[in-house]
């Protein structure tokens, strides 16, 4: 059976092809009742718009870029299946391209990107979101964009946002273990050029503040998103005269770290050592013991932010949309067998 064709669409909804390619292209001159009749056609038909070609016949552009430096596979991926989902439900075609964060040339090459491929906006997943001068850029060069960053609170810069409150979420991680009757916690940072890494040890801070225990900087170590970084971490945390109890890894990738070191230095997890991690990845479930940490909706935070981005779309081609606001992401503390009481009593919040 062949693939139903916009002459189809027209056939059944009585109008010109005209018509059907401006309630495809969502154009606002198209009154409700049509748009609805074409709609229906198109959803009983199964018809299926070609960006590609939508995107040659006129000056629209139908496809969105994802733009991503992030070494955790995990995250690109739920990432990159969030923006596609949306893409897939409006019709827009989806271009991925991870790049240098670090390079100077970073606003250029993604203005480049833009009109090399046509395409209609980006979302900037972090570090590149966090990042000033870019966005300066690609505002003067009227790129419509979404930005995916770590906040508490929507930054009211003029620009549309997904904002992901790490700091309450690792708040929620530390104030566990303390109240399990930890005193000393490691804390192993990730890269310090993603805003993530700072909000989550403020989280860390905040709590020991709020509980009354010290700061000890000894227990608290760079590094870098990666295990590698978790295994040598833990074993410089592990080798102190008066070693943590309980140890957080900025995400689970450095918390799998933790867990290889305390295993290579015959330690039973959690009862020798306590150990979380933060978002939630496969191998959080995976690890034995599976990992208590922060459950981060990476999927559905990229599905909104391209869902803003195309409602910003909308908005500038003149459609009678609402305007797109931010959306917080928090999340969700996952208690698993990684962590355990030690026997000490428990401080209480004061």
């Amino acid at each position: 059976m062949r693939n139903p064709t916009i002459k189809d669409v027209a056939k059944r909804s009585g109008v010109s092809l005209k018509t059907v390619s401006r309630v495809i292209n969502r154009e606002a001159s198209v009154r409700a009742d049509t748009r609805e009749k074409v709609e229906r056609a198109i959803e009983a038909l199964g018809y299926q718009p070609n960006p590609s070609a939508r995107g040659l016949r006129s000056t629209h552009a139908y496809a969105i870029g994802l733009v991503y430096d992030n070494p955790n596979a995990h995250y690109v991926i739920s990432m990159q299946d969030g923006v596609l989902s949306a893409c897939r439900e409006r019709g827009f075609g989806l271009l991925i391209h991870p790049c240098d964060s670090t390079s100077p040339d970073l606003a250029q090459e993604l203005c480049s990107l833009v009109e090399r491929n046509r395409l209609a906006g980006l979302v900037l997943a972090p570090p590149m979101s966090e990042q000033a001068e870019l966005i300066n850029t690609l505002t003067e060069n009227d790129i419509s964009f979404v930005r995916i960053i770590s906040s508490r609170e929507d930054p009211h810069d003029g620009a549309p946002c997904v904002y992901i409150d790490d700091r309450s979420a690792a708040y929620a991680i530390t104030e566990h273990l303390i109240q399990m009757g930890h005193k000393r916690i490691g804390f192993l940072w990730g890269e310090p050029h993603h805003r993530s890494s700072p909000e989550r040890y403020q989280g860390y801070a905040d709590a020991l503040r709020d509980y009354g225990l010290p700061m000890d900087k000894k227990l608290v170590l760079p590094g870098r998103y990666a295990f590698d970084d978790g295994f040598r971490g833990a074993r410089k945390l592990l080798a102190l005269k008066d070693p943590p109890t309980a140890i957080f890894g900025s995400n689970d990738e450095i918390a799998a770290g933790v867990l290889a070191a305390a295993r290579s230095s015959g330690m039973d997890v959690p009862w020798n050592l306590s150990i979380a991690g933060f978002e939630d990845s496969p191998f959080s479930k995976q690890a034995w013991p599976a990992l208590t940490t922060a459950r981060q909706s990476t999927s559905d935070i990229g599905r909104h932010a391209a869902l803003q981005l195309m409602a910003e779309l909308q908005r500038k081609s003149g459609a009678a949309v609402e305007l797109p606001h931010s959306e917080c992401f928090v999340p969700e503390l996952v208690v698993r067998g990684s962590t355990a009481p030690p026997q000490t009593p428990t401080p209480r919040k004061g």
